[in-house]
């Protein structure tokens, strides 16, 4: 088994989910690298692509068919200015033509060059979709991705992932083998392990760089968040909340720029009430940005994307543990973590509901949340393992099809569960625990498999069919 950076895992993404926005932006991208390897971009004729399964189901409401486009014409989610989106997607629409890979205007007729096929699921993955190039001399290329959580994808010829996957020094694929990577090493701190292994992929000072830089973006994203009022896109009409919170919170104070209004949460009154509502307010401006395809910080996942942000702001913010070092150690602990999910159970609403999202994103935070408070590795993995126990079973059943309701709230949710799961961990002795992070996991995974397709985000269960709004 192949290590996984932190830094796949956290990483900077474009709204509003990382499977079904992210993840078919990627497989346009290497389908555009596979032709370019192959062939020429001149030498093609006509770009099929056609959706199947989950990103079907909710395809619209999470902007995969926009994703699909915008990747095959040679756009990149992590530079695209995200305002202008809307206005390349229509172009496109109304022209009947797509600049293929920015360099060679086609035909492409919405419905016809693109599908969303709802009747039909692949066998390897519910993700599924296959894309198809037509050439000048009659030949075609044809290639089947799989979006398989977090923006990742695989194809079933290989059966493999396309990532930076690499081998480390001292691999931890599971909780034991941090446990003995620990003892071998003679490391106090689980963050020191990840440390060494991420010199496999660069050196500490750009691993220091990588880490405060996602930090930066949060920060931007929360403000960017804060400061928007407004309905969300996508038909449900959801209202913003943030930015009413966050004024709400503030009083009477006035900010010009995002420093004089981190001070005055800094200056904030430490009630447990007023930080209650600090926290669901930062989960709250991510996700939203999130929901109107934003540039937020995909940890694991787009659905997810609130919790590491709220919980990381709420230690800088709050606690005395706001260094920059802090904000390393955190990111990097955290990241590992999710790593442990994704190789043993799965990051994807699609596979095993949105405990393999806002689950996994809590135990992420509440590990990194206790590595920084001072948490031994012991007290780490049980923070880890008490925040996903307690998010067993939940179920992935957004309304409408948009990563809206009731994922936004959901990230409040499992920002404060994060927390609470690091204080309690933080005062137990981890030796005496009865389930371990592993044995989590591996319960996780069961559960994942088996829960009905209806909860696994197709909108075919639960609120999304209790509330019976047709996909927008």
């Amino acid at each position: 088994m192949e290590s996984i950076s932190v830094f796949e895992i956290i990483k900077v993404g474009i709204g509003p989910s990382s499977s079904h926005t992210m993840g078919p932006w990627n497989a346009a991208e290497s389908f555009l690298r596979k032709i370019r390897t192959d062939y020429q971009l001149q030498e093609v004729t006509e770009v099929f692509v056609e959706f199947f399964g989950s990103l079907a189901k909710t395809g619209i409401g999470h902007g995969t068919d926009i994703a699909g486009m915008l990747g095959l014409s040679g756009e990149n989610f992590k530079q695209i200015d995200t305002s202008k989106i809307e206005d390349k997607v229509a172009i496109i629409k109304s022209s009947n033509s797509l600049n293929l890979g920015g360099e060679k205007v086609i035909p492409f007729v919405y419905g016809h060059h693109l599908i969303l096929n709802k009747t039909k699921s692949l066998d390897f993955h519910p993700n599924g979709m296959i894309f198809k190039a037509v050439f000048q001399n009659g030949e075609e290329l044809v290639q089947d991705y799989y979006s398989i959580g977090g923006g990742f994808i695989a194809t079933q010829q290989a059966n493999s992932y396309e990532n930076n996957c690499t081998r480390t020094l001292y691999p931890c694929h599971n909780g034991k083998d941090i446990d003995k990577n620990m003892a071998k090493l003679g490391l106090a701190k689980i963050s020191d392990l990840v440390f060494l292994n991420e010199e496999s992929w660069r050196t500490k000072e750009e691993t220091e760089q990588e880490a405060l830089y996602i930090w930066q973006q949060i920060k931007e994203c929360i403000y960017k968040g804060v400061n928007k009022e407004g309905v969300l896109p996508g038909g449900l009409n959801v209202t913003r909340r943030a930015a009413g919170l966050n004024r709400k919170l503030l009083g009477e104070n006035i900010y010009k720029n995002i420093g004089e209004w981190y001070q005055y949460l800094v200056d904030a009154d430490l009630s447990f009430t007023n930080i209650n509502k600090w926290v669901s307010c930062f989960a709250l401006a991510v996700n939203e940005e999130n929901a109107s395809f934003g540039r937020i910080i995909t940890a694991p996942t787009n659905g997810a994307s609130g919790v590491i942000p709220a919980v990381l702001m709420y230690s800088q913010v709050f606690t005395e543990f706001k260094s920059d070092e802090h904000v390393i150690r955190f990111l990097l602990v955290a990241g590992e973590i999710g790593t442990l999910f994704k190789k043993n159970a799965t990051i994807s609403a699609a596979m095993g509901g949105c405990q393999a999202e806002i689950g996994v994103s809590s135990a992420m935070a509440a590990a990194g949340l206790t590595e920084i408070m001072g948490g031994s590795p012991g007290q780490v993995q049980m923070a880890a393992e008490i925040a996903m126990e307690h998010h067993l079973g939940m179920t992935c059943d957004p309304i409408g099809g948009l990563v809206q309701i009731p994922c936004i709230e959901r990230n409040s949710m499992g920002a404060m569960k994060a927390i609470t799961a690091a204080n309690i961990a933080l005062e137990s002795d981890p030796t005496k625990a009865r389930v371990t992070l592993d044995e989590v996991i591996q319960s996780m995974w069961e559960t994942a498999l088996s829960m009905n397709d209806r909860f696994k985000e197709t909108s075919e269960g639960g609120l999304a069919i209790a509330v019976n709004v047709a996909e927008c």
